[in-house]
């Protein structure tokens, strides 16, 4: 499979000294649809195409604050993560949304990203027509030791 090319890209300027790094894919003129990827720190891949028919949709994919080509790395241990916060992410996404001119979107999030999908969707609600929730977890701290620590026990190697 070969990686698709997206039409659209750029780094969108949202303040704190963070830039978001974006991709859109698909028909550019098709239903809009955004990917909230999971975490920590992995950014978006595309690969999240695939889930899409990207003959009907124009297909966001956005590395959240701090991931992939977004700048500043969180990784980098002299970045300021106090402006990398649920809400921050929230206004992100809708100034990411007003930027490229999108009443309402499909919001797709996986894993973490489930939860900053449907906390979006609280927030904004007249502004998502349809959610797809990939990898359901709430980020309680049971589950994230689950995912962190006791899934080594159902896989060990990995």
């Amino acid at each position: 499979m070969t990686t698709p090319t997206p039409h659209a890209h750029g780094m969108l300027d949202v303040g704190q000294g963070h830039h978001l790094h974006w991709q859109a894919h698909g028909n550019p003129h098709g239903t809009p649809a955004l990917v909230l990827h999971g975490g920590p720190g992995s950014g978006c891949h595309p690969g999240w195409t695939d889930f899409f028919d990207t003959t009907h949709y124009r297909v966001i994919l956005l590395d959240q604050r701090g991931t992939g080509h977004s700048t500043p790395p969180a990784h980098d241990p002299t970045t300021d993560l106090t402006t990398n916060t649920t809400p921050h992410l929230i206004n992100d996404i809708e100034t990411l949304r007003t930027h490229l001119g999108i009443n309402t979107w499909l919001v797709l999030g996986g894993s973490w990203g489930s939860t900053l999908a449907l906390a979006y969707t609280q927030t904004h609600p007249t502004r998502v027509h349809a959610l797809v929730l990939v990898a359901v977890t709430t980020t309680t701290a049971r589950e994230v030791h689950w995912i962190t620590h006791d899934m080594g026990r159902v896989f060990p190697e990995e």
